[in-house]
């Protein structure tokens, strides 16, 4: 097929409806140009359960095998454990997922050896360059003298043991623990990473379904997550996790059945990985996690720095301070034991150890780091993103108690609340985020920021 790429490449990865948008075809293109702008001559290669993996992945396998690179082919994994095994085998690797998007999408992430990321500043326009170039039918290279070989591991033991090497669990009280994989890899990957711990669990969606026949694997989106939370409650259990399609994230639900904000995660892992650290260290955050996050970082003789949105700005801030962890609001965390990449099961693998530990319940364990009111993301359609960013600016400009900065869109910062404004990359969309030490405050800045960008306030429009 000839491609248009615009709408399949994106700043992280490539995603995208198939066939409509692409096909084997185009996979295989994808695995020629990746090997070449990687100049690798090895790569490892996992899948996810959609019905389209096996068969793109394998085409991806037979393009860069072409170009003489041995491909490790590791099966049905999930996101982190192809990095595990882009870490531990020190190979460039590609994971065929679309996340949590509908069924009929897919894609891949691509990283270097040791997992770093390939996004637009680092390989992947270049690898655009190249696919829409031989689609448009600009000569190929020669193929390899020898083409490169085709073999099978298994890695899932191996990496369940590296994230407990990491986080050790044999010690907890006992705790009954609901998961929700939502039909995606999680229901392939946490069987084996919790085996044989003093957990009572209790398995939900683990059937491997591209199709996500019950709720789409996006746990952020709080409908994904009433059927956990109702079985949180039905079972009497300790706590929930539940993952996205691909189970690299993970959003955690408390004893009540209430969602646990992903800062308040943030918070706790980084108090746990500082601790491992003799109480020093780096964490990157996002600028729209909490002021919890800072904050407690600080208390446990940490430096957090403060990062834009998009895992890519994070991992290179990992890299470039030495960070010990990182997370997101968005329930992304990364550690630097894990080769800067980010794992929600080795976080789900702290929360259990953290409340296992001790004798509170989730819900009052987390409350020390769960400190202020948030508005969570609020998305506006905006014709003119710029001409709205500078309406507000003026609207605050005048107040003596406010500061502003601009590293990701406009934050307003006064003494008792803040917000981010700022565009999204792909859509005509303004993202919101308001939070303050009480919900009032909070309630109150949110009307009055959606006011400007959107003229008078309803809260059906939230």
């Amino acid at each position: 097929m000839v491609a248009d790429l615009s709408q399949l490449v994106k700043a992280y990865d490539v995603r995208g409806v198939v066939p409509d948008q692409w096909d084997e075809s185009l996979a295989e293109l994808f695995g020629a140009a990746f090997v070449q702008v990687t100049a690798a001559d090895a790569i490892v290669i996992g899948h996810d359960m959609r019905p389209t993996s096996p068969g793109l992945s394998a085409a991806f396998a037979r393009g860069a095998a072409a170009r003489g690179a041995d491909v490790t082919l590791i099966g049905l994994c999930s996101t982190d454990q192809l990095y595990y095994a882009s870490g531990a085998l020190d190979l460039p690797g590609a994971m065929f997922t679309a996340s949590h998007n509908p069924a009929q999408y897919n894609g891949i992430k691509m990283c270097r050896a040791g997992a770093a990321p390939v996004g637009q500043d680092t390989g992947l326009a270049e690898i655009r360059t190249l696919v829409e170039q031989w689609s448009e039918g600009a000569p190929r290279p020669a193929a390899a003298t020898t083409p490169g070989t085709i073999t099978e591991r298994d890695t899932l033991s191996d990496y369940a043991s590296h994230l407990r090497g990491l986080v050790d669990l044999t010690a907890i009280r006992p705790l009954k623990v609901v998961v929700d994989a939502g039909n995606g890899m999680g229901g392939h990957t946490v069987p084996t990473v919790l085996e044989g711990l003093p957990l009572d669990l209790v398995p939900m969606y683990f059937e491997l379904d591209g199709t996500f026949p019950h709720h789409e694997a996006n746990p952020l989106d709080p409908k994904n997550i009433v059927d956990l939370q109702a079985r949180v409650l039905a079972e009497g259990a300790d706590l929930g996790l539940a993952f996205d399609g691909d189970a690299d994230r993970c959003f955690v639900v408390d004893e009540r059945g209430t969602g646990v904000s992903p800062s308040a995660i943030t918070a706790l892992v980084a108090a746990r990985e500082l601790a491992r650290n003799g109480g020093e260290g780096i964490v990157i955050h996002n600028l729209i996690t909490s002021s919890s996050v800072p904050e407690v970082v600080r208390e446990n003789g940490g430096t957090p720095v403060r990062t834009r949105v998009g895992h890519s700005f994070i991992k290179a801030e990992m890299a470039e301070h030495g960070a010990i962890f990182g997370g997101e609001h968005s329930a992304h965390y990364y550690f630097r034991d894990f080769w800067n990449a980010d794992t929600g099961m080795l976080a789900a693998l702290h929360v259990l150890a953290a409340l296992g530990g001790q004798q509170k319940p989730l819900s009052e364990l987390v409350a020390e780091y769960d400190r202020y009111t948030g508005s969570g993301e609020i998305n506006s359609t905006v014709a003119d993103q710029s001409a709205s960013l500078t309406k507000v600016k003026k609207a605050y400009g005048t107040r003596e108690d406010i500061t502003f900065d601009d590293l990701d869109g406009l934050t307003v910062t006064a003494p008792d609340w803040w917000f981010n404004l700022r565009a999204s990359n792909t859509e005509p969309l303004l993202r919101l985020n308001v939070e303050a030490g009480d919900e009032k405050t909070m309630t109150a800045v949110r009307d009055e920021v959606l006011g400007l960008i959107r003229g008078p306030f309803s809260p059906s429009g939230a």
